[in-house]
């Protein structure tokens, strides 16, 4: 004698084990709207300013954002233990529902074009922006607001002791 089980085979969009079959079920018109106009999505300044942080470094040229005093406090907070990145430092956005615009105060290398750099750092930040958040980005703003000389470094790296 042979056992037969018979299982109804799940119905698209059917919750599993609810037992609840939809083959007729009619679909309500708000179903059938976009999922665009069945909620809202906001996306947070401190998103938009991070995006437009990270895609701003990832220029060649640019040496670091931000300007004077925070830029100072950033570096000492960089190489904390656990302090992490800032990538918000030295920049600046205004977000609405559909648009957003940028201000970024950046340090370049020293021996780059300047305008070269702004216009690559400003494609790239538009083009991160609205791939990442699908706002339309009106403007970038870019302040340059120093120059990272090489020597620089060097004078802050720990010199050889004159003295064996």
């Amino acid at each position: 004698m042979t056992d037969t089980i018979t299982r109804a085979v799940p119905v698209e969009g059917a919750a599993i084990g609810t037992g609840t079959d939809l083959r007729n079920r009619t679909t309500p018109a708000s179903a059938l709207a976009a999922p665009q106009a069945r909620g809202r999505t906001a996306i947070a300044d401190s998103v938009v300013a991070q995006i437009a942080g990270m895609a701003a470094r990832e220029v060649p040229g640019i040496h670091s954002l931000g300007a004077g005093m925070s830029r100072a406090l950033g570096v000492m907070r960089d190489h904390v233990p656990g302090g992490g990145t800032n990538f918000t430092r030295g920049v600046k956005v205004e977000v609405g529902e559909r648009q957003a615009a940028v201000d970024l105060d950046v340090v370049v290398e020293y021996g780059v074009a300047i305008l070269d750099i702004a216009a690559a750092a400003r494609a790239h930040v538009i083009a991160e922006l609205e791939r990442t958040t699908g706002l339309e980005v009106v403007e970038v703003n870019i302040a340059v607001v120093d120059v990272h000389l090489l020597e620089e470094e060097d004078e802050s790296a720990p010199s050889e002791s004159r003295v064996k």
